[in-house]
């Protein structure tokens, strides 16, 4: 996991390796059933330039828009449109042996608040690897104030 600042805005950046082929990856990342059990509660068109409403398991709520559409390696949505907020999540998938490699990459987030979106990325990946394990997610707010203290002490001043 890194957290860091690029243009003024502040980036996170985790890669894990999980044990599944990419097309499950992939379908964990875009079927909103699947969605659901990990990450977030979306409803609208999950398909290149379609649009949608998330519900986070973080809390957070808004607008999405699919930006990048390339099964099984590539998608990059925006959320929120409002130009001052628009965060953009990329996220890649490539081999690795008989598994497969997950790279998310956050970028556009206030300076102030990416510590808290390195502890919050940490916590959703921990939960897509329970997910495709068959285990039950985390609780997800629980998980996300153990690991802030040492997410604030390490990224809290990006600027």
């Amino acid at each position: 996991m890194t957290v860091y600042q690029l243009d003024g805005k502040g980036v996170v950046r985790i890669e894990q390796r999980f044990d599944t082929d990419a097309g499950d990856l992939w379908s964990a990342l875009t079927e909103p059933e699947r969605l659901a059990r990990w990450i977030v509660e979306v409803k609208g068109e999950l398909r290149l330039d379609g649009e949608f409403r998330a519900k986070f398991t973080s809390g957070w709520e808004g607008p999405g828009r699919v930006d990048v559409c390339e099964p099984p390696s590539r998608l990059l949505v925006t959320m929120a449109f409002a130009e001052q907020d628009a965060t953009v999540i990329e996220a890649t998938i490539s081999a690795d042996g008989d598994g497969c490699r997950l790279l998310v990459e956050e970028r556009g987030l206030p300076l102030t608040e990416a510590w808290a979106h390195g502890a919050g990325w940490q916590a959703h990946i921990e939960d897509l690897a329970a997910h495709l394990e068959g285990r039950p997610a985390c609780d997800w707010h629980a998980r996300w104030k153990e690991l802030s203290p040492s997410y604030r002490e390490q990224y809290g001043s990006l600027d």
